[in-house]
């Protein structure tokens, strides 16, 4: 029985042996990983100075670093035909606003000022971009249609004007859409910017679609 016993202590302690690696192969272990995680801290240290080495350099540039990835030029005139979009936009709703008229033109005309409203901020938000992007906004009257992915069409009656509202946020979505996928990973403020513009101009298509299947069902699709 005691010679079972021991066998079977002996055999516990194997297996303990076994499972457990060797005290020095842990302190080899254990010190490998430590100049390792010194090398990555290194490393990122010496990243850090170099972020602020480079900060340093052309500050006059502002917010636009030598990480920027983008094609600077290229991006402030793509933000230029989305900011003449917007102003067209502004003036399309207002003028909605103001000539909408008959029984039900109250409701209707209040939700062509705040969408107004809505592009709006969204020109002055592309507009402050553009100057963080050491460009120049381009508010000129002159060549705005051109510049504009959407139309300026005036429209006849209340249907009329829901009808080339709707058609000309389908345009935006489209084209900022592809404004995202241009701008990528290589200027993600700006495509961030778009985003968010993007995800309203959704909305206000969604506003136009449903008062246009309110107002004249036989032709909301």
């Amino acid at each position: 029985m005691a010679k079972k016993k021991h066998q079977s202590e002996r055999r516990k302690q194997q297996r303990r042996r076994a499972a457990s690696p060797p005290r020095a192969a842990k302190e080899r272990r254990t010190g490998r990983e430590r100049r390792e995680a010194t090398v990555e801290e290194r490393s990122f240290l010496t990243d850090i100075q170099e972020i602020r080495r480079r900060a340093r350099q052309h500050i006059q540039d502002g917010a636009v670093t030598q990480g920027y990835l983008a094609d600077r030029e290229k991006v402030i005139s793509v933000l230029n035909e989305a900011l003449a979009t917007e102003i067209v936009c502004v003036l399309r709703y207002k003028r909605h606003y103001y000539m909408a008229t008959g029984i039900h033109a109250n409701a209707v005309a209040q939700e062509f000022l705040e969408h107004a409203n809505e592009e709006q901020g969204h020109a002055d938000s592309i507009a402050e971009r553009i100057t963080q992007l050491g460009g120049e906004p381009d508010f000129s009257p002159e060549g705005l249609a051109t510049r504009s992915h959407s139309q300026y069409v005036e429209g006849k009656s209340l249907v009329d004007m829901i009808r080339e509202d709707l058609i000309a946020e389908r345009i935006a979505i489209e084209s900022y859409g592809e404004i995202v996928r241009f701008l990528g990973d290589r200027d993600i403020t700006s495509r961030r910017l778009m985003e968010s513009i993007l995800a309203v101009e959704e909305e206000h298509a969604d506003d136009m679609k449903d008062l246009l299947a309110t107002f004249d069902p036989n032709k909301a699709g």
